[in-house]
């Protein structure tokens, strides 16, 4: 645990570790997806259909801060599954901090690393994206995303502050790359055609996938977990 983490940590556990209402508040932050990323994924419609003389570009910068969420999110995993393991503070006896509602947050993330916050990384490529269109509404849910998804998870003992700092550098960086013309011109304007002359499908397909964004892929995160178990000969409970 670095000392950077260590400072961090144990100011926010202690900062309200004797109000109850206060920890069950920041538990139902980490589970509700409306405090995580419904709010950001509205704001990219509203730019979708914004009027204007750059719509075209508007909703090309759209498309492209979908694709780098995705991207985040799979090199988040990709790291938590390449990078050495690193226990969560709350599974961590060295850590030496009694985290507020342990009990309700169960062992069910026990052998998934710590590092980085895949949460932080996919969140955080959409706050980013929507800063390059609105800047202040940008630099909102830039701030939502640090209060809301990043904290409470701190808090709680799901990760560790670098964990979520790491995160957000990720998804920081892949809304810059793929925002940038010479990507961004090579992607974006197919999907915004197709959405054009198919817009039925369209927005059907895309309706979709803000739903897979909003519960963080949940469905088919558990889906390759039950893959991988029957594959290496585990049970289905």
């Amino acid at each position: 645990m670095l000392a950077f983490d260590t400072a961090i940590q144990v100011w926010l556990v202690h900062v309200a570790a004797s109000s109850v209402v206060f920890s069950y508040a920041v538990f139902a932050i980490t589970e509700f997806y409306f405090t995580k990323g419904l709010v950001p994924l509205a704001i990219l419609c509203a730019i979708w259909f914004h009027p204007g003389d750059a719509q075209q570009w508007r909703r090309e910068i759209v498309v492209a801060i979908l694709c780098a969420a995705l991207v985040a999110f799979l090199l988040g995993r990709l790291f938590a599954l390449t990078l050495p393991f690193r226990l969560r503070p709350l599974y961590d006896p060295a850590v030496h901090l009694l985290f507020p509602l342990a009990d309700k947050t169960g062992v069910r993330m026990r052998l998934w690393s710590s590092f980085p916050s895949d949460h932080a990384a996919l969140w955080m490529t959409i706050a980013v994206g929507i800063f390059l269109v609105w800047r202040w509404i940008g630099m909102l849910t830039i701030a939502q995303c640090a209060v809301f998804v990043c904290l409470p998870r701190v808090y709680l003992g799901l990760h560790y502050p670098s964990d979520v700092l790491g995160g957000a550098i990720i998804g920081a960086f892949c809304a810059w790359m793929f925002s940038r013309a010479p990507i961004r011109s090579r992607i974006a304007p197919i999907f915004v055609r197709f959405m054009e002359y198919r817009p039925a499908v369209g927005y059907m397909l895309a309706f979709l996938f803000f739903f897979e964004l909003a519960t963080m892929f949940d469905e088919p995160r558990y889906l390759a977990t039950l893959v991988v178990k029957q594959l290496h000969g585990g049970s289905l409970r």
